[in-house]
């Protein structure tokens, strides 16, 4: 066949054309980017000195950074070893959308120490990611003579707060019991040493304030007869709050506005400690036997262990009041 013939019949496409048949090569799939690099940390909130109580919520918070949306984590409450809670997390956005935040809100009904671990599993939008354990201490809201560890600790925190005059040793003790017994007066409650449910309950809600009914007059005492407490006063606060006995019902503290006009140190042959006189022979005073009621011979008696205190605070002159 002649040249012209063979270039007609490639043009016409009736013979391949080698260098012009040749198809181009797919282009390569596009490379998915990495997943985000993921951090997340669960702690618990809503605690108390790190404990939380039996049959009382907390909140076990985890974040994630970066925040992606939709993604989730997977929280397992553990009380010791065993698995008491499993529950997947979706996340919301906070600090501007750099991070995720999902809550839950747990309880556990037995003592002991509850464990909080989350996860993430890796997904194209965000790494796999897990948490250190947090760890929260479960503890039965009671507390008596001998008690010691979390409990008495928040027990004696919350008294304090409140101005109960208590020590702060963790370990249930006289002092304890005296705080517990002058709250319960206020309270309205039972007059036992013992904190029961019902104390730390009543505590937590805010009940047993001491109300202050002269705030008028600077540094002064006032003595509920029909609450059997002794606030010491100053500048319309509460300073200090103390389990008191007053006179018994044939020997009664006489009521009214009177101003401390004397001081004895020590113990005098009635057995009355560090002595502070506001009328005649009518004193607050330290004494052995301070029982939940009136039972003195007049006098309103405190516990030997805070008549210094008493005594070291009080001025000649300062106002005591005395009523109920």
């Amino acid at each position: 066949m002649k040249r012209t013939g063979l270039a007609t019949l490639v043009a016409l496409g009736v013979l391949p054309a080698t260098a012009s048949a040749q198809t181009p090569p797919p282009a390569p799939t596009p490379v998915p980017p990495a997943p985000a690099t993921a951090t997340m940390t669960v702690a618990a909130q809503d605690t108390l000195d790190g404990a939380a109580f039996t049959s009382r919520s907390f909140t076990a918070r985890v974040v994630m950074k970066p925040y992606v949306a939709n993604e989730t984590a997977i929280l397992r409450v553990y009380r010791g070893k065993k698995k008491i809670r499993v529950k997947t997390l979706t996340f919301k956005p906070v600090a501007g959308g750099t991070a995720g935040v999902a809550t839950l809100k747990v309880k556990s009904a037995k003592a002991g120490t509850i464990s909080l671990r989350a996860s993430h599993e890796a997904t194209p939008g965000l790494a796999t990611a897990r948490t250190k354990t947090s760890k929260v201490t479960v503890v039965r809201p009671f507390a008596s003579t001998g008690s010691r560890g979390p409990a008495v600790r928040i027990l004696q925190a919350k008294l304090a707060a409140m101005k109960y005059v208590v020590p702060r040793t963790g370990v249930y003790d006289g002092g304890t019991a005296n705080a517990v017994m002058a709250w319960r007066k206020v309270a309205g409650l039972s007059r036992t040493y013992t904190a029961t449910s019902e104390v730390f309950n009543g505590l937590l809600a805010g009940k047993g304030q001491f109300k202050v009914r002269h705030p008028g007059d600077g540094r002064h005492v006032e003595a509920r007869i029909d609450k059997q407490v002794l606030a010491l006063i100053n500048g319309g606060k509460v300073e200090r709050i103390y389990h008191t006995s007053s006179g018994a019902p044939a020997t009664p503290t006489i009521r009214g506005k009177f101003r401390v006009y004397r001081k004895d140190p020590g113990t005098n042959a009635k057995g009355m400690v560090d002595s502070a006189y506001f009328i005649r022979g009518y004193a607050i005073h330290g004494y052995a036997s301070v029982p939940p009621y009136n039972a003195s011979h007049g006098c309103l008696r405190v516990p030997v262990p805070n008549a210094r205190a008493i005594y070291d605070w009080l001025r000649l002159g300062d106002v005591v009041w005395v009523e109920g």
